[in-house]
């Protein structure tokens, strides 16, 4: 078994118990204490588990990572996951862009090359990002803004998104259940989601893969919903499935290996 698989069939083991110790997946793995120390570490630095003493538990279903944390999380994946969206939004588009730290780096992406935006956005970071382009048109939306990631959420906030139809839709997530859930932290958040699902032409989803090992408690939606999937891995197969039964396009932003 190869490290991607072995990492990701502890994650899977850690889910379904809600712990795992070293000696325990030493022995299931028949690898070395040494080699799983390191498989905890990155999948711990991925945010796929929380690393406790002696072995592996799951991350809070209650409470988000610190943003700042998250905002370093897989950056070379949302990286892409960017980038790769960027393609898909014509220049002269109206977009909604909502919170989230994958968004923060697909506004980036728009930044590079995209011209005559109209972007309507609950997220100060993306505002702050996009501001200077003279081209751009960037409204924020009004409401409570939260402190710890600059997210703007609230009933102000929806009444806000309401106003408009836009042609894209970009969204973030905290968490993808194996029955297509779309699940986050924050019902607050969560509605102002899914005002933005609803007032959009087209849904695009930006998550990278840990998202897929995540179960956040409160339901912002389903997989259904979207039209296209930005990711950097191919997604669990009962995932797969239902995407495809339901017509929503897969991305995925591959790595590109040093000597290619």
């Amino acid at each position: 078994m190869n490290q991607q698989l072995r990492q990701d069939a502890i994650v899977e083991l850690v889910r379904r118990q809600g712990y795992a110790s070293i000696e325990q997946l030493t022995e299931h793995f028949t690898v070395t204490p040494q080699t799983i120390r390191r498989d905890l570490n990155a999948l711990a630095e991925d945010g796929l588990i929380r690393r406790v003493h002696g072995g592996a538990g799951l991350e809070s279903s209650t409470v988000n990572t610190a943003y700042s944390t998250r905002k370093n999380l897989n950056l070379d994946a949302k990286r892409r996951i960017g980038q790769l969206l960027a393609t898909q939004i014509p220049d002269g588009s109206s977009l909604f862009i909502n919170i989230g730290t994958s968004n923060e780096v697909v506004a980036e992406a728009l930044l590079e090359r995209h011209r005559d935006l109209e972007v309507i956005t609950n997220n100060l970071n993306v505002a702050a990002i996009l501001q200077h382009k003279e081209d751009f048109n960037v409204i924020v939306a009004g409401g409570q803004v939260r402190s710890r990631d600059g997210g703007i959420i609230g009933e102000a906030t929806i009444d806000f998104i309401n106003q408009f139809k836009v042609d894209y839709g970009i969204i973030g997530i905290s968490g993808i259940d194996e029955d297509g859930s779309l699940l986050e932290f924050d019902y607050q958040e969560v509605r102002v989601a899914q005002a933005i699902i609803h007032n959009s032409r087209q849904v695009l989803l930006a998550a990278d893969h840990s998202k897929f090992h995540r179960n956040p408690a409160v339901r912002q939606g389903n997989i259904t919903q979207i039209h296209a999937l930005f990711t950097d891995r191919r997604p669990p197969q009962a995932i797969c499935q239902l995407m495809a039964s339901h017509d929503v396009a897969l991305h995925i932003a591959e790595s590109v290996s040093p000597d290619k």
